[in-house]
């Protein structure tokens, strides 16, 4: 391969950088002849030779050179500018370059905790640099489908690294930023721990549930729960005064004479509500494909039982169903009793949910499931249909995820869009809007 010389003008230059980075993230090894070239337009542009070594975080060169921090946040937002072939578009492909390269070339072979730590801090300034602000990308908030791409390549990250002898250390734990992947890992070898490592472990589940309950939270709070009952009347108090219908309703009223309105009548909002508690069933498949939707929906589920009126139920299943209903309050409890991996046996789910449906229109069922059965599609399906007839709002899901990223079995999706209970995106916010339509 022929590459580009350093002194061959400003195109020739980026070229140079972006040669290098897909040299290194496809090879670790160098090439000397694109490296030598990297760290001559590198130097001559005025940037530090820090950029190039992949070995330095993100952080380090910002603390080290801090008038580079602005420059980083922003970096690969397209700005409509066509220009190209400029000195500033080299500098800008040095700095993408070293953004890219921290976050996408993670190497092989063991992992420690210090090295999934500075990744996390580097994933965090690749965010930044497409606009949002660390953590948002893994949530799920881009439309461009890299939240499951960062998830991945975290998730491997955790796979290569000793995580019970980490776990065992408190000062390498203490390292170690819960993630849905360290999540994940941690639910599934929670059996295997003890003593300081198992505390080290419960110690970050609780911080994840509790950083997840507050975002998820603040998309709640504003619900208003139970419908107004209009066949009370409304009281007659002054702040249930309705001005503007009062106003209204007098208009015949007016007197141009002396320019006054007689009002005749008062009107009064109605703001009595239901009192019957709605009631959320919530049926969550924790199979070995499912473990984000149930992390997600057991934070979700607590947050829904704390408001007034909602009285809710939550069930786990995979080829046996476990009723999780008495912790719903704590999802750190309901997530320490869950046993992930297994197929899904539906109808077993199925079973233990419907003796729950005391008042079918005062009831929403919550399915979070592929819906690739274990067993034949066909009983799961005829219990839904039956539970959707009898008049409760069956509101089926294909994930609960961060990335919003789901794959559902095409059998159901058909049955359930004609059966006119469509299979809702995997995007959290999504359930979360369907479920205060249903409580207001």
């Amino acid at each position: 391969m022929t590459t580009p010389q350093a002194g061959g003008g400003d195109a020739a230059r980026r070229q140079v950088l972006y040669w290098r980075l897909l040299a290194r993230l496809f090879d670790p090894s160098e090439q000397p002849t694109l490296e030598s070239a990297s760290v001559a337009v590198v130097d001559d542009i005025g940037l530090p030779a820090a950029l190039l070594d992949p070995g330095v975080s993100m952080d380090t060169v910002v603390q080290r050179f801090p008038e580079l921090g602005a420059e980083f946040d922003g970096l690969m937002i397209p700005s409509g500018d066509d220009a190209r072939d400029t000195s500033a578009e080299v500098r800008r492909a040095a700095l993408v370059s070293k953004v890219l390269l921290n976050v996408f070339a993670t190497g092989s072979g063991n992992v420690t905790a210090g090295q999934l730590s500075a990744w996390q801090q580097d994933a965090g300034w690749f965010e930044r640099s497409l606009g949002f602000e660390p953590g948002r990308l893994k949530g799920g908030q881009d439309e461009n489908g890299l939240g499951p791409v960062l998830a991945g390549l975290e998730g491997d990250l955790v796979k290569r690294m000793a995580l019970r002898e980490v776990l065992a250390d408190p000062k390498l734990a203490a390292k170690l930023s819960p993630s849905m992947s360290l999540i994940e890992q941690l639910l599934r070898d929670k059996s295997n721990l003890s003593g300081v490592a198992l505390a080290n472990a419960k110690s970050l589940i609780r911080r994840y549930v509790d950083q997840v309950a507050e975002v998820l939270r603040t998309q709640v709070e504003q619900t208003t729960v139970g419908a107004i009952d209009r066949s009370i009347p409304p009281k007659r108090v002054f702040r249930n005064l309705d001005v503007n219908r009062t106003i209204w309703k007098n208009l015949t009223n007016w007197n141009p004479d002396d320019e006054r309105l007689y009002v005749e009548r008062l009107y009064y909002r109605q703001t009595a509500r239901r009192t019957t508690p709605a009631r959320l069933i919530v049926v969550v498949d924790q199979s070995g494909s499912m473990v984000d939707s149930m992390v997600n929906c057991t934070i979700l589920a607590s947050i829904f039982a704390g408001l007034p009126k909602v009285d809710v139920h939550l069930i786990a299943f995979d080829t046996r169903a476990l009723d999780l209903t008495p912790w719903v309050h704590d999802p750190f409890e309901v997530l320490l009793r869950t046993n992930l991996g297994g197929g899904n046996d539906g109808p077993v789910a199925m079973a233990m949910a419907r003796p729950k449906i005391a008042d079918p229109q005062n009831t929403a069922m919550v399915w979070i499931s592929d819906f690739y059965e274990f067993n034949q599609s066909q009983p799961l399906f005829e219990g839904i249909e039956a539970v959707h007839r009898s008049g409760v709002k069956f509101i089926p899901v294909g994930s609960v995820t961060s990335s919003g990223s789901q794959s559902v079995n095409p059998w159901f999706r058909d049955r359930l869009k004609a059966l006119g209970t469509p299979v809702l995106s995997g995007r959290i916010d999504k359930l979360v809007l369907e479920l205060k339509n249903f409580l207001t």
